[in-house]
C-alpha cells in the first residue's frame, strides 16, 4: 500500500473546503450494497493531479471477487426491491433530487474534476458539472413517458407491448469527462427502472465516487448504483464477462470497445459503445471564417483535445489553406497553457504520463512524415505536469498516422481539399465515424454534405454542441447504440409483446 498522501500538497491551488475535506477523508472505498467497503483484496491505487504529479487519494482497487459480490446485491435489488416497481413519478423525483444535488456541490465536483483530470476549472464549472446535472433533469421527465403500444388486431384479441427494465447495467466510463460520462450512463438506465454497477476510470475516479454519496444522499434504495473501482484488467473485465450481469455499456477506445463486444458472448448480453474517432472538421472558403477558427480551435483544444469528437482533421479548401492555417496557429500559440485552477488557464495537462508518452510519440511521428507543426510540437515548458503544447499541423496528407489514428491530444491536422466531392471523400477515408462539422454560409451545401458524411453527429457553422435532449453515437468503429435523446431509452429497455384473446 502506498504512502498516505499529502492532500495540501497535491490539491495546492483549490479553495473548496468541501473538496479538500473529501480528499483528506482517508482511502476511497467501494460502494457495495449501499455501504462503503473496502476491496477483498484490501488493495488500493494512487489518482494523481496530473498538473503535478502528486498523489490526491488512494482508491481501493476492486477486482472479479468485488464485482461478484455487486452483482449479487444488484440482481438482488433488481428482482426483489422496489426500484424497477416503483411508480414513474417516484423515480422522477429521485432523479431530480440528484440533479440538485449536483447543482448544490457544483464547486465542490468542478474543483475535484480539475483536480483529477486536469481539465480547465472554466469547463469543469460551465460543461461538465451543469451538464451532468442537466443530464439527470432531462431523464428524470423521462421516467413517465417510457410507453408501450397497442397493436391493431383481431376483434377477438387484444394485443399490446410493454416496454421493460433490461435488469443489471454493467457500466464503464472513461476519464475524459468524468462527471458527466457517469451522469450519461446512470440517469437514462434509472429512468427506465434498471440497477446500476458503474465502472469509473482508474486515472479519474474522485468525482463518480463523490456522486455515489450524493446518490445515498438522495435516498435511493439499496444496491441500485453501486461503484467499483479498479482497472480494466479486473474489474472491467469482470463487468463485461459476468453472466448475470445483462447490458453494458461502454465508453472509451475502439481497441478496448472490441474486447468488450467479444466478452459479452457468454450470456449474449445487450452491448451499447461509444467509442473513437478521427472526426472530419470541413471550411469552405465561404465560410464565416473567424467563426470558424475559432470553432476549429474549441473543437481540438478544449479538454486538451481528450474528446471522442475532436475535430482533429481540420479540412481547408485549397485557396484559403495558407489564410486559414495562419489564423488557427495564431490562435492556438494565444492559448493560455498552464494551471487548470487558475480561471485564465485554456488548457491544463493531459491526464497521465502514459497519455502524455502517447501524445508526443505522434508529434514526433507526425514531423517523421513530413508534417510541419505550424505552432506546438512539443511537450509544454512546465516544470512538471503532463502538458503539451496546442499544435496544428500543416502539409498533411490523409495517409499519415496522424491522420489515420486518434491522438486524443491537443494536435490538428490541417488537410487541403480541392473541392466539395473532395472534402467529402477525404472526410469519410476513415475507420471512424463519431462527428464532423461543415462551415459555410451555402445552406444547400452545408445539408448536402453533412447528409454525405457517414457519422453520427454533423455540426454546421458550429463544433461540438451536445444536448441531452439529442443522441450521440457513430458509425463504422466508432460504436453503436445512441446516448442521449429519447433514443438511449432504446439502450436501458426491452419489448414484450402480450397477446390476450377476448
Amino acid at each position: 500500500m502506498a504512502a498516505t498522501p499529502s492532500v495540501e500538497s497535491a490539491a495546492r491551488g483549490a479553495k473548496n473546503p468541501s473538496a479538500l475535506q473529501f480528499l483528506k477523508s482517508g482511502p476511497k472505498k467501494l460502494l457495495i450494497g449501499g455501504k462503503w467497503v473496502p476491496a477483498k483484496s484490501g488493495k488500493t491505487f494512487e489518482t494523481l493531479n496530473p498538473a503535478n504529479e502528486e498523489v490526491l487519494a488512494l482508491v481501493a482497487e476492486g477486482d472479479k471477487a468485488d464485482v461478484d459480490e455487486a452483482v449479487r446485491n444488484a440482481r438482488k435489488a433488481f428482482e426483489e426491491g422496489k426500484w424497477s416497481t416503483m411508480g414513474p413519478h417516484q423515480r422522477t423525483r429521485f432523479l431530480l433530487k440528484i440533479a440538485d444535488l449536483i447543482d448544490q456541490h457544483a464547486d465542490e465536483l468542478a474543483e475535484l474534476e480539475t483536480l483529477d483530470n486536469g481539465k480547465s476549472i472554466s469547463e469543469s464549472r460551465n460543461m461538465d458539472i451543469p451538464g451532468a446535472a442537466e443530464t439527470f433533469r432531462y431523464y428524470a421527465g423521462w421516467a413517465t413517458k417510457i410507453y408501450g403500444e397497442t397493436n391493431p388486431s383481431d376483434p377477438g384479441m387484444f394485443s399490446y407491448t410493454l416496454r421493460e427494465p433490461i435488469g443489471v447495467c454493467g457500466q464503464i466510463i472513461p476519464w475524459n469527462f468524468p462527471l458527466m460520462m457517469a451522469s450519461w450512463k446512470i440517469a437514462p438506465a434509472l429512468a427506465c427502472g434498471n440497477v446500476v454497477i458503474l465502472k469509473p476510470a482508474e486515472q479519474t475516479p474522485l468525482t463518480a465516487l463523490r456522486l455515489g454519496e450524493l446518490i445515498l444522499e438522495a435516498g435511493l434504495p439499496e444496491s441500485v448504483v453501486q461503484i467499483i473501482t479498479g482497472f480494466g484488467p479486473g474489474a472491467g473485465s469482470s463487468i463485461a464477462e459476468h453472466p448475470d450481469i445483462d447490458k453494458v455499456a461502454f465508453t472509451g477506445s475502439t481497441e478496448v470497445g472490441k474486447l468488450i463486444l467479444k466478452a459479452s458472448a457468454g450470456n449474449l448480453k445487450h452491448v451499447s459503445l461509444e467509442l473513437g474517432g478521427k472526426s472530419p472538421n470541413i471550411i469552405f472558403p465561404d465560410a464565416d471564417v473567424q467563426a470558424a477558427t475559432f470553432g476549429s480551435m474549441l473543437g481540438i483544444f478544449m479538454n486538451q483535445g481528450q474528446v471522442c469528437c475532436a475535430g482533429s482533421r481540420v479540412f481547408v479548401q485549397e485557396s484559403m489553406y495558407d489564410q486559414f492555417t495562419d489564423s488557427l496557429s495564431k490562435m492556438a500559440q494565444g492559448l493560455t497553457v498552464g494551471n487548470p485552477l487558475d480561471p485564465n488557464t485554456r488548457m491544463g495537462p493531459l491526464v497521465s504520463k502514459e497519455q502524455h508518452d502517447r501524445v508526443l510519440g505522434y508529434l514526433k511521428a507526425g514531423k517523421e512524415e513530413g508534417a510541419n507543426a505550424k505552432v506546438g510540437g512539443a511537450a509544454g515548458n512546465q516544470e512538471r505536469g503532463y502538458f503539451v503544447q496546442p499544435t496544428v499541423f500543416t502539409g498533411v496528407k490523409n495517409s499519415m498516422k496522424i491522420a489515420r489514428e486518434e491522438i486524443f491530444g491537443p494536435v490538428a491536422s490541417a488537410i487541403p481539399f480541392k473541392d466539395e466531392n473532395d472534402a467529402v471523400f477525404q472526410g469519410n477515408d476513415t475507420t471512424y465515424g463519431l462527428a464532423a462539422a461543415v462551415w459555410t454560409r451555402d445552406i444547400s451545401r452545408a445539408h448536402k454534405v453533412a447528409r454525405a458524411l457517414k457519422a453520427g453527429t454533423v455540426w454546421i457553422n458550429t463544433y461540438g454542441m451536445v444536448d441531452p435532449v439529442a443522441s450521440f453515437g457513430g458509425y463504422k468503429q466508432s460504436g453503436f447504440g445512441r446516448e442521449l435523446g429519447k433514443h438511449s431509452l432504446e439502450l436501458y429497455t426491452q419489448i414484450k409483446q402480450v397477446y390476450t384473446k377476448l
